[in-house]
């Protein structure tokens, strides 16, 4: 399978699990959503899209600055859900579609943003697209996320590797990388020659999980989910029996966000 191929497929998993999707993602640090105001500079009701909203986690804190944002989600039953969860914000539209072929009644939106979403559009098309529907000098914010191993991070992480060659046909023992050996997207940016990097900022916070919550969250990643069911059952019950082994029966995970802001040239 190729890789956009497989990029297609993955994308819509999440759409098998909305309300689990909903109920065990972590939301976001608050911070994140006060430097992306101040470093786009938006102006008051600026009109926004967001790509792939998903159930509107990160969409309600924007709302709730008063921003009019349209967001654009493929899954149906994620955007359901966005669509009933954001009914209180009369400035807030959610549209089922695919971000790449959505067509605007009017291409001149103050910004585009991304939350942990922007990485499921083909690289040839993200940039090209977002400044499309930008007006003169738009701003791109796109924050990824990504599980980190800090020097003080829980070694269960580590450990669990195991049951990965065990149960799966994986083979990479490697624990998740060292939150400084994540780049963010500054040189992919500047590299598209449509957007000019202005600010990049990251965030490291920990969440704690039982081994119930922990497996719930496992079962809203894309890679989890497309394993085959039998091999999918045998890693969560090794991992279930690894968690439920430790003194306190839960585990920390550390995840880092990174915002970079990007200005239309």
């Amino acid at each position: 399978m190729s890789s956009d191929s497989r990029r297609q497929c993955l994308r819509t998993t999440f759409e098998e699990v909305p309300e689990l999707y909903d109920r065990a993602r972590p939301s976001y640090p608050a911070q994140v959503f006060a430097d992306l105001s101040a470093l786009a500079q938006l102006p008051v009701a600026a009109r926004i899209v967001e790509i792939g909203c998903g159930t509107g986690q990160a969409t309600i804190p924007l709302a709730e600055r008063g921003y009019q944002i349209t967001c654009v989600e493929l899954g149906e039953q994620l955007a359901a859900v966005a669509r009933r969860k954001l009914s209180v914000f009369p400035g807030v539209e959610v549209i089922n579609a695919a971000f790449e072929t959505w067509q605007p009644r009017e291409a001149d939106f103050d910004a585009v943003v991304a939350f942990t979403a922007f990485h499921w559009i083909a690289p040839e098309l993200r940039y090209r697209r977002s400044a499309s529907i930008l007006r003169s000098g738009g701003v791109l914010a796109v924050v990824g996320t990504q599980h980190v191993l800090p020097e003080n991070g829980d070694q269960f992480f580590v450990e669990v590797q195991e049951d990965y060659v065990a149960a799966t046909d994986e083979t990479d023992e490697s624990p998740p990388p060292h939150p400084g050996a994540v780049p963010d997207l500054g040189d992919d940016i500047e590299r598209s020659g449509l957007f000019r990097n202005i600010a990049v900022r990251r965030y490291l916070w920990d969440v704690t999980y039982t081994a119930d919550e922990y497996l719930a969250v496992l079962n809203t990643y894309s890679g989890h989910r497309a394993l085959d069911d039998t091999v999918r059952e045998r890693l969560y019950d090794r991992i279930r029996r690894r968690i439920e082994a430790l003194p306190a029966g839960t585990v920390r995970k550390t995840y880092l966000a990174t915002l970079n802001v990007a200005q239309r040239v």
